[in-house]
């Protein structure tokens, strides 16, 4: 698996930098759920004040992808944000009843697996 050297503070949109094999990797930090077996995490974040409340979706300008934890599978994700779309994103755990090639497959994103390939 490839060296993580935390880098940076934290910025509006990202949790932190790390420098992976020289190259400089922004990550926003998510917890995922199990939801109708998948893991899902939002991909925006929320932002309020006492007039609006207004859902920001992450940009690949921004930050370069999300590092996902899942308390109720133990689960370690990685997911580029080119890959998200703009509130959500499920990962499948569980075999489906009808096959699809358009599902995300949780084993796919595992962190230590996009990481040890480089970083997805």
């Amino acid at each position: 698996m490839a060296k993580l050297t935390a880098l940076s503070r934290p910025s509006p949109r990202y949790d932190f930098v790390v420098n992976i094999e020289d190259e400089f990797v922004r990550i926003q930090v998510k917890t995922g759920r199990v939801q109708d077996e998948n893991v899902v995490f939002n991909c925006s974040s929320t932002k309020s004040n006492t007039k609006e409340c207004r859902d920001e979706p992450y940009r690949s300008d921004e930050i370069d992808g999300f590092a996902v934890y899942c308390p109720e599978n133990d689960g370690y994700y990685w997911v580029p944000v080119e890959e998200t779309g703009n509130y959500e994103k499920w990962l499948r755990v569980e075999e489906a009843n009808h096959p699809n090639s358009n599902i995300n497959w949780a084993e796919d994103y595992e962190l230590a697996e996009r990481f040890a390939s480089a970083h997805g």
